[in-house]
Parts: structure tokens; C-alpha cells; sequence
């Protein structure tokens, strides 16, 4: 990956983490929306599904989680970059698909819709000028995951995955697939039992998908985002962390 140096005064450094901040703050407004939209809390949407559903969802979603991606790095010989708009169509059209036919259909598109939400992640690392074939930038890609999902409160659990950064290697970024697939267990498990609204089934996959692609889409501009800034001032990413969560709890959402 080739560095560009740039020498960043403290205003062009202020604006462009406030910049982040405000991406944070718009990714939590999103999940809002969506709450609003589907109605109810958070923790009683699991209560829709199956236990058997339940049951299987950790599994499959690690191991949809690693298939896709490879699926998603290959996908980059054959298809090029996407404007962020498109992956965000791709997933409500696939959401509205999965939810038409209720869990089982829901069940069958979330492997397609993981795989074009981790496409969309590396695509934002792309535009930071980091090349999604290196095994660090795989582990961030991940690493996005771990952000909470769009229906989590927990802003605390939004920034944790921001300052983690170890010896990297095609082990280490499955071990990381393990970590983070039961936290993503719980985000899809949440769009299933919403796909699963009798009648509303199609809308309802449609705007959870499309707000989840938003979400992720927004919180790896923030990743990347960090990542490229600590580059360019050549600042510690660690305070950079400590500076960006201090602001982001200045334009966090009010709840309650």
C-alpha cells in the first residue's frame, strides 16, 4: 500500500475528525429510524424466531461470515468498485426478496446480503487508499463488524472496536471471524424476526437491510476514516481514538 504524507495543521485535523464524528452520529440516527419503523424493543424481536432458528443463527452466521469474505475479495476481479448508493440497492432488493417469503427465504438471502455488506465495507477502505487483499485490512473489514448494529444502544460498544490493533495473519482475522460472529449473530437475528412481520415481510427486509448497509457503510468511513488520519498527521491512532470518542459523545443521539 503506498503511503502519501500529508502535513496536517490542528484545524485541518479538527475538522476532518469532527467530520468522523458526525458519521457516527448519523450512522446511531439511522438505527433510530429503523427502530421507530419496525416498532416495539430491540430484545423482544428475537422472541419472533423459531428456537431451532435461534439455535443455528451463531453458527451460520460465522460461517456465512467467512465465505463471505472470500466470495467479496474475489467479487473485486470481476466487478469494480461501487459507488456506496449501489450496494445499498443491492441489499433493500435482496431484504425485500428474503422477507417476501418469510424465514425461510430470509434465511436463505442472509449469506448474499453478508456478503455484499463486507463487499461495501472494503469498497469505503478503498476510497482511504487501503487495498483489501492485505491480511490487516481483512482484519479491519471484520473488525467493522464489531461496531454495534444499527438497533444496539450500547454506544460504548460503537467505538471499542476503534483503537484494536495486533500482529495480523489469515489466522488471526479468523480467529477474529469467531469473535465477532455471535455479535453479528444477534444484529442479523434482529433483521430475520423483522422479515418475519406477517404481510410487511418484504418492507420490513427491505428497510433493515437498507439501514444495516448504511450503518456498516458509515461506521468503515469511520474505521478507515482514523486509520488514513493517523497516516496523514502522523498522530497516534490511540489518541486519535480518545479525541474522536469525546467527540462523538458531544453529537450523540438524545434516547429516552
Amino acid at each position: 500500500m503506498e503511503i502519501i504524507e500529508k502535513q496536517l495543521d490542528d484545524a485541518d485535523l479538527a475538522k476532518r475528525l469532527d467530520a468522523l464524528a458526525l458519521r457516527h452520529a448519523r450512522a446511531s440516527n439511522a438505527g433510530m429510524r429503523l427502530l421507530n419503523l419496525i416498532g416495539g424493543q430491540t430484545e423482544t424481536l428475537l422472541d419472533r424466531l423459531p428456537p431451532p432458528a435461534r439455535a443455528r443463527l451463531g453458527e451460520a452466521t460465522e460461517t456465512a461470515l467467512a465465505n463471505a469474505m472470500e466470495v467479496a475479495h474475489r467479487s473485486r476481479g470481476l466487478v469494480g468498485d461501487s459507488p456506496g448508493w449501489m450496494s445499498r440497492a443491492a441489499t433493500t432488493a435482496m431484504g425485500a426478496a428474503g422477507g417476501f417469503g418469510g424465514l425461510p427465504t430470509a434465511l436463505a438471502e442472509l449469506p448474499m446480503t453478508t456478503t455484499v455488506l463486507l463487499r461495501a465495507i472494503q469498497d469505503v477502505a478503498v476510497e482511504y487508499g487501503f487495498e483489501p487483499h492485505e491480511q490487516g485490512v481483512r482484519f479491519d473489514c471484520v473488525q467493522v463488524f464489531a461496531a454495534a448494529g444499527p438497533l444496539e444502544n450500547d454506544d460504548g460498544a460503537d467505538l471499542a472496536f476503534l483503537s484494536t490493533r495486533i500482529a495480523v495473519t489469515g489466522a488471526t482475522v479468523q480467529a477474529l471471524i469467531a469473535r465477532v460472529a455471535p455479535r453479528l449473530a444477534t444484529v442479523l437475528g434482529q433483521k430475520l424476526a423483522a422479515q418475519t412481520i406477517p404481510v410487511l415481510g418484504a418492507a420490513a427486509g427491505a428497510a433493515t437491510n437498507y439501514a444495516y448497509t448504511s450503518y456498516y457503510q458509515q461506521m468503515a468511513h469511520v474505521h478507515f476514516g482514523l486509520r488514513r488520519l493517523a497516516i496523514d498527521a502522523d498522530r497516534d491512532h490511540a489518541d486519535l481514538v480518545m479525541e474522536f470518542r469525546r467527540l462523538s459523545a458531544l453529537r450523540a443521539p438524545r434516547r429516552g
